[in-house]
């Protein structure tokens, strides 16, 4: 196997503010490493041009600007730009951990993969509710652990805030697609496909620091819960009961309230433990009695955001037959 040679590759719409936190943190790395960071300016009315000049002494940085066409195609672009044979994608909000690099050259060095995904963490500088989001993202009971750090997960469908590709997949696959968002497991999917392998490397975290609010959170886990059928529809073969699980979750939480009415308790009472459950664990983890109170919002908004938008999607594309992009022209973007 050749030198790996790395590019970071970072869409940025409207997030200055963001970036230079994120080029902070790449001050800050350790070990001796010849990398590159392509930053992609999307259309932003509000640009990161002037913050990118300030570190051009210090860092390794290509910036472009590009009309709008979403993160997915921006991507795409940077990396058709890029001089490295690996590409690691970031989002513009996480910040990297000093040592990111030495854990991803050392696995891939050890155990090569031509696509990756890593966790995501809080960081103690995050507000509460950041640390909320982030634990009704990442926690074992609530997305099954995998964004938060399983071990490694063979078959693993990376997230495109962090996400390692190499240069030959990408040639291969064309990169991600007009879908939005879905486009980093719609790519993996593909990838698959293709006969490349994906894992997920559990050391290679980010902190993601998501600057969202409650309706922000709902919108955004509410389309996730909408590409999921569509991906579904795309790929067959990645059809899971896992995928039901936030709606039955949400349907038997408003039944076992109705229940309760009729003097029915026990549903209402398991729902209860579970919520106990996730107090106690968001407690325990934050060490915060307002970051517990607010996780336990998290995890109902992400369920019946996620269960009601999979409902929708599922509804429109298996009963009414309908087209994706025609039913859900916000989820695809115009390229």
């Amino acid at each position: 196997m050749k030198t790996i040679t790395f590019s970071f590759i970072i869409p940025v719409y409207n997030r200055p503010d963001e970036i230079k936190e994120l080029l902070e943190s790449f001050l800050n790395f350790e070990g001796q490493y010849n990398y590159e960071i392509v930053i992609i300016e999307d259309g932003s009315t509000e640009t990161s041009e002037q913050i990118v000049e300030q570190f051009k002494d210090q860092l390794n940085i290509s910036y472009y600007f590009k009309p709008n066409s979403g993160p997915g195609d921006s991507r795409n672009f940077g990396m058709q730009k890029a001089k490295g044979n690996y590409f690691i994608i970031l989002d513009s909000d996480v910040l990297l951990p000093s040592n990111y690099l030495i854990e991803v050259d050392k696995f891939l060095e050890t155990t090569y993969y031509d696509c990756f995904g890593g966790p995501d963490a809080a960081h103690s500088s995050f507000t509460n509710l950041q640390k909320a989001i982030n634990f009704a993202m990442t926690s074992f009971i609530t997305t099954g652990g995998i964004r938060g750090g399983k071990q490694k997960v063979e078959d693993f469908q990376p997230r495109s805030f962090n996400m390692g590709l190499s240069k030959k997949a990408f040639l291969a696959s064309g990169g991600f697609g007009k879908i939005h968002p879905g486009e980093d497991p719609d790519l993996s999917l593909r990838l698959h496909k293709l006969g490349f392998k994906t894992t997920l490397i559990q050391s290679a975290f980010v902190y993601h620091k998501r600057r969202v609010s409650w309706s922000k959170f709902y919108k955004q886990v509410n389309k996730f819960g909408m590409v999921r059928p569509i991906l579904n529809q795309w790929h067959p073969k990645s059809k899971s009961i896992v995928y039901w699980f936030p709606t039955l979750f949400s349907l038997g939480f408003i039944v076992s309230i109705i229940m309760a009415l009729f003097h029915i308790n026990l549903p209402l009472y398991l729902y209860g433990f579970y919520f106990i459950l996730a107090f106690v664990l968001a407690l325990i983890s934050n060490r915060s009695l307002s970051v517990a109170f607010q996780a336990l919002l998290a995890i109902i908004i992400q369920f019946f955001g996620y269960g009601y938008g999979f409902l929708k999607s599922t509804f429109t594309l298996l009963v009414l037959g309908k087209n994706p992009e025609e039913s859900f022209p916000h989820l695809f973007f115009k390229l």
